[in-house]
């Protein structure tokens, strides 16, 4: 049998040659060809937006049109200079919230910045060139990582589909395809793998630890996870090393500590204020693990399977018949077999044991899919195959002894409901390609070789592409699913521009109509907010119990100056319209307090369960009439359903159907406006299906509400000022009591009295507010996030390390030159 020749170590001179980098770069090319035909031309076959000539599915699924399309959105108005806020505040989430800890969790990526390139109105392809971009940036990264690990002399263009086959793993284009922010980590782990083994050599100290950096800063979440697994694989090939002595495998250790422990501190301004800004966020639903099924498990591992709640193992039937016959392949020294066949062995058994599984989440069990550190197993098992083939092609014995796990790992799936049609017969075409394949790839024959190359990677473009082609159709049929920019976002967007005049007046989006981050999406000033800081604020939760949703109803048009009202826009598509609703338009819903109001001295109020007593608290003054369903709204006032746990619809009486979607301990239904009441009788009444007996009604007493309105405006700010990131009132002549911002009181907030230094914001029901001495003429907050400064002195530390170890690599060679 032929065998492929380990290179021996060369010197410096030809690594450095362009020839000897070319066969290293096509090999890089392919891997990332491979990745890019399997991802888009699957998608183009299933009709995804934006590609294919029947484009039947929206991409925009879950978190993907819910949070990171509106995200990315806001990040294009921010490079265009037409964000409301900055780096440090966003004002249009959450009536003003802390964008760094947003920024760095879903936009810190190098690869965001490609968004500013796309028009506004081609956000759906601008995200998805990103993520298939950062696809094939994985793919090159493995590639680049298996040579350098083991640079084989013949058929490089083997890493190239093993580097393709870790970009398309499962997880990859299963899970992540949708978060593209966990792609980073994808990247990530070959790259600090190379930190690993620069370490070894003692070879680049500067770049290892702005590796390290880049990782981290581009997400934090999954960097944590490569970088656990990094540190295993530079643990194993220092344990297989035979060169290396204790003392050298100390320092190697040493020096790859050091370059993480840099890399993280230079990433600590993000990674500070990430970590805080979610210690002061409202908690989420916090699951407790439980290991996954093992014939699911073992299913995981073939083409053609999806699965939420299951580690996507998937590679392609190539690598992982070189992973199983790894074991078998008497080329390889024992020591290396066994180390690798065990480290891949060990980690998969870690995923379903409740100390390691924690340990890989940073010691808590993520909402969602609880497998997300899957593809660092994923990058073992493809470094296992490329190990096994770098010594040579297995022979006969290994290939049917990997074959033979590999049948037993099939027939173990067999007692799984996730095996698919395609799951069985793309695995034995799959088996016949790679065995083909490898037998064909011979030294010397390049006709040969070719054909061999067509063999491979036909098979893991062929396995890959029905299994995104798969995943598109079962996350469509089993997730929310958001529209793609068309009409209705330009019609929406266009009323918001119009019509905004912040900060005199906010524009809010009111209700969801597209997505939970409307104002990110299409522009205003909404209450949708995902870092939520109060957890007994006026208004209910949404979404996982971190949205806060709309609650301003949609009152008759009144006639009102700028300033005095604030917009809301209404009608159009969205998730569950009724057929026959009219377009989008702008609803004027009378005068609303200024931003910055007076309130008397007196007792601190505090929040209830009601929501209607809430409101009233932060008004001041009564508006609402609570009743049962039964009794109905008095005829005049509007009618509001407070529902949480209601799942499925309401109906006044024979008005328009309206979807809930409530039910702990996820969800919890917004307050729904109604509109005006008729009165008495069946018109006025409120039909829920199913029956709910815990509902209240809210009856709101416009006029009362216009009273009260005109109050806090007659003794409010007479100018107010807005900045990115801070806010300047000026108050009327006599002012007392407490000045009330109409933004949440989230840490960070400072504020002084008459340009005096600034103390930490007051609380008021949840908003900034300000204690007024006598003589009171301005009020200024400023925002700061809180770990901002101790991160970035953190990073500054951090950096003069790095100056340092560049300081000193550069004595020590110039002492050794002396030497010689």
């Amino acid at each position: 049998m032929p065998t492929l020749e380990a290179a021996p170590a060369p010197p410096v001179a030809p690594v450095r040659a362009p020839a000897a980098r070319r066969p290293r770069a096509r090999a890089a090319a392919l891997s990332a060809l491979i990745t890019l035909i399997s991802v888009c031309g699957a998608d183009a076959v299933a009709g995804v937006i934006p590609l294919g000539p029947l484009q039947r599915h929206t991409r925009s699924i879950n978190d993907l049109g819910n949070q990171f399309v509106p995200f990315h959105e806001h990040l294009w108005d921010l490079l265009h200079g037409r964000a409301e806020g900055g780096l440090l505040l966003n004002w249009q989430s959450g009536y003003g919230t802390s964008f760094l800890p947003d920024l760095g969790t879903y936009l810190s990526s190098p690869f965001a910045l490609l968004i500013g390139v796309f028009p506004r109105d081609r956000i759906d392809l601008a995200v998805y060139v990103i993520t298939v971009l950062k696809m094939a940036a994985a793919a090159v990264a493995m590639t680049v990582l298996l040579l350098a690990l083991r640079p084989a002399v013949r058929h490089r263009w083997v890493a190239g589909v093993l580097g393709a086959s870790y970009a398309l793993c499962g997880w990859s284009v299963l899970e992540s395809i949708y978060n593209p922010m966990w792609l980073d980590g994808l990247i990530a782990f070959p790259l600090l793998c190379l930190v690993g083994h620069w370490a070894r050599a003692g070879r680049r100290p500067v770049l290892g630890p702005l590796v390290v950096a880049l990782a981290w800063i581009a997400n934090f979440y999954t960097a944590y996870m490569a970088t656990i697994g990094a540190g295993l694989v530079l643990l194993l090939l220092l344990s297989v090393d035979r060169g290396t002595d204790g003392r050298g495998r100390v320092r190697a250790v040493l020096v790859a500590a050091r370059s993480v422990a840099i890399g993280i501190g230079l990433s600590a301004p993000v990674l500070f204020t990430v970590y805080l800004g979610t210690k002061h966020a409202h908690p989420g639903w916090v699951r407790e693990f439980a290991p996954v099924s093992w014939p699911d498990y073992l299913a995981r591992t073939l083409p053609g399977t999806y699965s939420f709640s299951s580690p996507a193992v998937f590679l392609g039937t190539g690598a992982l018949l070189l992973a199983c016959a790894l074991g078998f392949h008497r080329a390889v020294p024992r020591r290396e077999r066994y180390a690798w066949s065990g480290l891949a062995l060990a980690v998969a058994l870690s995923f379903q044991w409740k100390p390691t599984h924690l340990a890989w989440h940073a010691f808590v069990t993520p909402n969602g899919s609880p497998y997300r550190q899957t593809f660092v197993l994923c990058g073992i098992l493809v470094i296992a195959a490329w190990i096994c083939l770098s010594y040579g092609i297995p022979g006969r014995r290994a290939l049917l002894g990997g074959g033979g796990v590999l049948a037993l790992i099939a027939l173990g799936a067999a007692f799984s409901e996730l095996v698919s049609a395609w799951t069985y017969p793309l695995l034995a075409l799959g088996v016949a390609a790679a065995v083909g394949g490898l037998l064909l790839a011979r030294p010397g024959r390049r006709g040969l070789s070719l054909l061999a190359l067509v063999l491979l990677a036909g098979a893991q473009i062929a396995q890959a592409g029905v299994t995104v082609a798969y995943g598109d159709k079962e996350r469509a049929t089993r997730m929310d699913g958001y529209p793609a920019w068309g009409d209705e976002h330009t019609a929406r967007a266009a009323l918001e521009a119009d019509a905004s005049g912040w900060p005199a007046y906010r524009t809010d989006p009111g209700q969801r109509q597209i997505t939970n981050n409307d104002p990110l999406l299409l522009g205003g000033r909404g209450r949708g907010v995902l870092l939520q800081p109060h957890p007994r604020g006026p208004e209910p939760y949404d979404d996982r119990a971190r949205r806060r949703v709309d609650l301003a109803g949609a009152g008759p048009a009144e006639p009102g100056q700028p300033g005095d009202r604030c917009d809301l826009l209404r009608g159009g598509a969205g998730p569950g319209r009724p057929e026959g609703r009219p377009p989008p338009g702008l609803v004027r819903a009378g005068a609303t307090p200024p931003l910055v109001t007076l309130r008397p001295p007196g007792a601190e109020p505090v929040y209830g369960n009601n929501p209607f007593r809430n409101q009233e608290l932060l008004l001041g003054a009564r508006v609402y009439t609570t009743r049962t369903l039964a009794q109905g709204c008095p005829a005049g006032t509007d009618v509001f359903l407070w529902a949480p746990e209601q799942f499925g619809t309401a109906r006044l009486g024979d008005g328009p159907v309206v979807e809930m979607r409530g039910g702990a301990p996820s969800r919890r239904a917004p307050l729904i406006p109604f509109g005006p009441s008729a009165g008495p009788g069946p018109a006025s009444r409120i039909t829920l299906a199913p029956a709910n007996r815990h509902a209240e009604l809210g009856c709101l007493d416009r006029a009362a509400l216009t009273r009260a309105v005109a109050g806090l405006r007659a003794t409010g700010a007479t100018r107010v000022t807005v900045s990115d990131s801070s806010v300047h009132a000026e108050l009327p002549s006599g002012a007392s009591g407490t000045a009330v911002f109409a933004m949440p009181r989230i840490a960070g907030w400072s504020c002084g009295v008459n340009g005096s230094a600034p103390t930490p914001a007051a609380d008021h029901l949840g908003l900034v507010a300000v204690p007024l001495p006598s003589g009171a003429r301005s009020v200024d907050c400023d925002f700061r996030p809180p770990g901002l400064r101790s991160g970035t002195w953190v990073g500054g530390a951090a950096l003069l390390a790095l100056v340092g170890v560049a300081g000193w690599g550069r004595v020590r060679r110039r002492f050794s030159s002396r030497g010689d």
